[in-house]
């Protein structure tokens, strides 16, 4: 259960209009947490708020580019000046990408770590200041076992997801002294709507895979530790031995 002082103050998820982050964005608004909630597709968005606010939970949408970097900062200020400060940021938003290294262009390599990896220090950027004030805030970075392991054909997704645990348990040494924890969450293969983008040529059996529910159910278990506690790294991984 997260704890009572944190159900006041609200948490921001990006990536929330599905998979892990909907799914994480749902179950929080179920405890009672206010939800911010981030993402480029505003009618999914919608609906993930109608459903929040159906089920008597509070939930508030800002439909965001995150690869849009030299707007992002401003955006991201302006949401955490209106609705902030968060207690709980959930740095979700990513995509996936395969191709072997020499087969990548420029372009794609600098997409995927735009979004991955410098979309997410922005947002990390944009919740410090408050929770340092407070001397309080939980952060989690959803990566993925591609961020400790490296698979052929998905080398620009696991630069980025390195590179993502790194800034994490930077970021953990850091803020700790603020009074500020910081969970690197690395799930294994999640039967989530990343399977399906265009960028993901892959085929393997989601049926062996982890379900969102479950992922964001061990996230928010993390978050609900007393605050003298923290998990600073976590991996989940499929029973049936999926990736």
């Amino acid at each position: 259960m997260i704890e009572n002082s944190s159900l006041a103050r609200p948490a921001l998820v990006t990536g929330a209009s599905r998979g892990i982050g909907r799914a994480v964005a749902m179950q929080l608004a179920a405890l009672g947490v206010p939800v911010v909630a981030i993402a480029r597709d505003k009618a999914q968005l919608a609906e993930v708020v109608t459903e929040i606010e159906q089920s008597g939970g509070k939930a508030v949408a800002y439909a965001i580019d995150l690869t849009d970097l030299a707007t992002l900062p401003e955006r991201l200020d302006e949401i955490v000046e209106a609705r902030g400060p968060f207690q709980i940021t959930i740095v979700n938003a990513g995509m996936g990408y395969t191709a072997d290294i020499a087969d990548t262009p420029l372009q794609d390599w600098q997409t995927v770590l735009d979004l991955n990896l410098t979309a997410a220090f922005a947002c990390i950027k944009a919740v410090l200041p408050g929770m340092r004030e407070r001397r309080s805030g939980q952060i989690a970075t959803v990566i993925s076992i591609a961020g400790k392991q490296a698979f052929p054909g998905w080398g620009a997704y696991c630069a980025s997801k390195f590179g993502l645990l790194g800034l994490s348990k930077a970021l953990a040494q850091e803020e700790s002294k603020h009074g500020i924890r910081v969970t690197a969450f690395c799930p294994g293969a999640v039967n989530s709507t990343l399977w399906d983008t265009p960028t993901v040529q892959a085929d393997f059996d989601r049926t062996q895979m982890l379900d969102v529910e479950t992922v964001a159910s061990a996230l928010i278990q993390t978050l609900s530790l007393p605050p003298n506690a923290v998990v600073d790294e976590l991996v989940l991984m499929p029973s049936g031995g999926t990736f």
